[in-house]
Parts: C-alpha cells; structure tokens; sequence
C-alpha cells in the first residue's frame, strides 16, 4: 500500500513513516541493499508471486505506530493504580464517546443479563508536545491535525470466556459519517471513499467511533487513545515483552525512512523506545505494507498478555506506581471510564480471558478499484467477521455448540461488566438456567418495527395483529398488539427482567429465531417481540444465513497461545 499521499478525500492526510531524512521521489531502498520487495506466501499487499506489484512509496514522512499495547497496558495499570491514584480521577482526558448521528446503543445484555463489551483502540499521530515531537518527527506535521493511524476493535465476550480483536488497516478506505462536535461543529458525510485515519481530524475519537459504528454495525461501548509518548512510558514501565525475527533486522532505508529498529535474528526482549520502534516497523517487515505491521503488532499484543500472566514484576508498588502514572499521563477516555474505579472494573473483567482464548485479526481486504495502493473490506469475508463479533461468536472456533442457532442460551459462570452502557447494570450469572413456563402462559406486546432502522420502507399495516395470530397458533394466547412505534431491521425478542429470560427464549424458539435475537433491557416492561423488516410477510421470520464459527483465514487469526510466531523479514532489511 502507499505511502504518499495528498489532503482530501481518499487520500492520507500525512506522509510515509519514518524518523528522519527527507522526501523521497522514488520507492523506499533499504539502506545497502536493493529496492524491498513482497514477501513470499504471505498473501498480502505486494507478495512476491501474487502479480501484485511491491507498494508505491511516498513522497512525504510519517512517523507510523501503533497502540496495540493499550489494551493490556492501560488495563493492568488501571487495576494496578486503583489503590494508588483515586486523587487523579480529575487528571484522566476524557472525549466524547460517538460524534455520529447513527446511536446503536451499546451493546445489549444476553439472556442471562451478561452484556459483551466492544472497545475501540485508538493509535494517535499527534506531535503536540515537545515529547511527541521529539519521537515523531516530520516537523512539518507539528501541531497539525492528528489521525488515527492505529484502530482496533477489542470485543470482550459476554460470558468473559474468550477477546476478539480486529484490526483496520489505516490505509483502508471507506464513507465517512456525518460527525457533529460537542461545540456545534459539523462535519459532513464525505461524498467519496476517504482513509479512515482520517476520521481523528474530524472532532476526535467519536468521530472514529461512528465511523466504525456505521461501517460494522458493531455498538461500540467505550475508546481509548493513546499517542507516542504514552507507549513508550508504559512499553518501558511494564518491563520486556519477547518477539521474535527469522532474520536480523534494520528498518531503514538508503534516504532515512523507517522505525530504526534493529535487532538480531531469533528472540529479542524488547521495551521502552525500541518496543514503540517494533509496534511502528513498516519497512523491514514482511512485503512493508500496513498488512505485515499489523501482524507484528498482533505479536506483540499476545506476547504482552503472556508476559502478564507469569510476570511478577506488577506486585512491585513502585513499578505499578509508575505504569498508573504512564496511564493516567497518556491516554484519552471516554466519559464512561473516567474514574479510576471504571477502570479498575474494566481491568477485572478483561482479566478473566485465558491468552489461549485471545484471537488477533487483520479485517479481511482487498485493493481497492479506486485506488489500487490502498485497501477497502472484502466482500462477504470482512463482513462476516463483523458478524461474528455483533453475534458474539469466538473467532476462534470454540465457542456455543450451535452458535447462531434456536434461541436456548446456557448458564455462564461469568457476570457482566461493571457500569456496561445503555444503562446495564452488572449482574450476577444464573446459576441455571430459567425454566420456560408453558406457552399459554407467557403475556407477550407485539410491536410493528417492520419499516427497519433506515426508514426506507414504510410499516407493514397491521403486521402486530397478524403476527398476534401466528403466536396464538404455536399456543401464546396471552400475546397483544401495541402502537408503540419501533424500528428493527430483524426481529428481536426483548424482555425486563433475569425471571423472564427462560419465557423469552421460549417465544424466540417457537418463531426459529436466533440467540442473539433475545435481548434483556431495561427500557421495557415485561416481554416484546418486536416485528422487524426481515419478517413483513408470513408466519415465520426470514431466517439469516448461518453464522461462521471461525474467522476466516483471510484474517490472518493469531492466537494468544502461541509463542512461536516469528516475523517475517522483507529483503534487502538485513544485516
């Protein structure tokens, strides 16, 4: 993917990484060597074999990095810190959560009131202070707009048992939404594809949390965003994280660009300034696109959460002192965790995943019609990884038996995160699992929501009468209509309270409704089936597709488990 590029829709609003030298008119050289190249089998941008050609690169500089170690530094240090700095609850930055006209809500509570919980990491390229400056170089981006070069989502399952993360190239392109900032300030919908680190400038983290809303349908619940500085601090608070190279490394070329990372062949333990040189490393890795840092900063991210798991520095007061200092310092919140204790909270509940149970994803790409050195989402593929994730589905593979299938959810041993939004509060599992009471029982509001969440359709008249007669058929004699206006783009089955979570499973199974379509919530009174657009005629819903049980290969899943991941060397970037 390219580097270079020009303000304006489609295109970066910085220059290609590197810490120093000048621009560059041609493609990037490695410093005595020849011009890089792809690297074989590795199936990404500028792979050696594909027909594709190497990557153009740019004729300006960024500095590139990344906050992959966010969610696991700024976490541990949040519970680390809670005894430590309840006095700098006022220090913590805090941003709005979505700028977007599109409100999902947050994420809705399962059956058994465990709610998932999606965060969105957010790498920022500000050089603002003399720190950042310092460390990012390209001084003609000084104090200019930042952009969101690193973007992950971290979804946590509602049962607490497995994380997923997905990954967004910053060179993907897509529509941005409209964003209106807190002060009035608008920003209209782009009128074509722009790159999505662009979506920072435009009033902040909501702006980058709506985009993703609005491409993923994903509900994002909370952000964090970090920038240079940040990394550094905490990489080097936290102590050494291994990686591992098949070859010597040095990321630099003939005219100054690159990270300057530089490391022998086999395990290095890295930290400090040289693990923010490896989460940045473009050039040296794999076919030096976007595609391989991702990769490397997945590494990193399981490599860390490991290193957490056996590492016995973090009962050291001064070195947890520190790294909640680091935290507190660097990063930029939503309001939803602007306390210490949220944060301590949310620290606890990523915890409780195992690293066996990690899975890191790259969302599935393709280059892009329009531009051939940038990427957009895979038809089919990409979505269904987002899916996934809306569905709550392991990405890697274990998850429910019949995932996406009748509604019949099991008991969990795990509660819901503490303070979830949309007004969720924690809640203690089931310690089994609600018994149904028989169908003619079960009182049932039916709403017509059959006009969908675009409004491109107008309501299906008298749609809650006749779905009325369909449950009265499969014996739910205690079903009414209502006139409560709703919209749904499927048919979903809400209820109040954890008693009703087994009569609400029940009318789901009867209709072949899935899991996921049965949500406990709080802004209603007893059960509500609300008729979507996929059920505007007949006796049944339109079923879905069924659901992947597996990330797709295209996303490049990586497991947390596994230590033996090695990175691939771009040629020409040995030494």
């Amino acid at each position: 993917m390219r580097n270079d590029s020009t303000r304006g829709e489609g295109a970066s609003a910085r220059p290609a990484d590197d810490i120093s030298g000048g621009p560059s008119d041609g493609p990037a050289v490695p410093a005595g060597g020849a011009p890089g190249k792809g690297t074989p089998g590795t199936g990404t941008p500028g792979t050696a074999g594909t027909g594709v050609p190497a990557p153009r690169r740019g004729k300006r500089r960024i500095l590139r990095w990344t906050a992959s170690v966010l969610a696991f530094l700024i976490l541990a240090t949040a519970a680390a810190g809670y005894l430590y700095y309840r006095h700098l609850n006022g220090s913590i930055q805090t941003d709005a959560l979505n700028l977007g006209d599109s409100k999902l809500g947050g994420s809705k509570p399962n059956a058994f009131g465990q709610t998932p919980l999606n965060i969105l990491i957010i790498g920022s390229d500000a050089r603002d202070g003399a720190e950042n400056q310092a460390l990012g170089g390209a001084k003609e981006t000084f104090d200019g707009p930042p952009l969101a070069d690193v973007q992950m989502l971290l979804h946590l399952s509602a049962d607490r048992s497995n994380m997923s993360v997905v990954s967004m190239p910053r060179d993907t392109l897509l529509k941005m939404p409209k964003c209106t900032e807190p002060n009035g300030k608008v920003h209209q919908a782009s009128r074509g594809l722009v790159q999505t680190n662009e979506s920072l400038s435009r009033g902040g983290p909501g702006c980058t949390v709506a985009t993703w809303q609005e491409l993923t349908k994903i509900p994002v619940d909370h952000f964090m965003m970090i920038d240079f500085k940040g990394v550094v601090t905490m990489a080097d608070a936290i102590g050494g994280v291994p990686v591992c190279v098949q070859e010597n490394v040095h990321s630099r070329t003939r005219d100054g660009k690159g990270s300057g990372l530089k490391l022998p062949k086999g395990e290095n333990v890295i930290q400090g300034e040289v693990a923010l040189q490896w989460l940045r490393t473009r050039y040296g890795f794999e076919d030096g696109t976007d595609i391989g840092r991702a990769h490397a900063q997945h590494m990193y991210m399981n490599s860390m959460a490991r290193e957490f798991r056996k590492n016995a520095k973090l009962s050291n007061p001064m070195k947890l002192n520190s790294l909640a200092q680091a935290a507190i310092k660097a990063m930029v919140v939503d309001p939803g965790l602007n306390k210490i204790d949220k944060l301590y909270d949310l620290s606890m509940e990523l915890k409780k995943v195992a690293p066996g149970r990690i899975t890191m994803t790259t969302m599935p790409w393709i280059y892009s019609p329009s531009d051939s050195a940038r990427v957009e989402p895979k038809p089919g593929e990409a979505e269904d990884l987002f899916r996934m994730i809306r569905e709550d589905i392991p990405l890697d593979g274990k998850g429910p038996e019949h995932p996406g299938g009748a509604a019949s959810p099991a008991p969990s041993s795990s509660a819901a995160a503490p303070g979830t939004p949309g007004g969720a509060p924690a809640t203690p599992s089931q310690p089994a699992v609600d018994q149904a009471a028989p169908p003619a029982k079960i009182a049932i509001t039916v709403r017509n929501a059959t006009g969908g969440r675009d409004g491109a359709q107008p309501r299906v008249r008298d749609r809650a009468l006749q779905v009325v007669s369909v449950l009265a058929g499969k014996g739910f004699t205690k079903a009414v209509s209502d006139n409560v206006t709703a919209a749904e783009d499927t048919t979903v089955v809400r209820f109040s309270s954890p008693d009703l979570a087994g009569d609400a499973a029940a009318v789901a199974t009867a209709l072949g409704l899935p899991a996921s379509a049965v949500q406990k919530v709080d802004d209603v009174s007893g059960i509500v089936l609300l008729v979507g657009k996929d059920w505007r005629t007949g006796n049944a819903p339109t079923p879905p597709p069924p659901a992947p049980t597996k990330a797709p290969d295209s996303a490049r899943p990586l497991n947390g488990d596994n230590d033996k991941e090695c990175m691939a060397i771009q040629p020409g970037f040995t030494w």
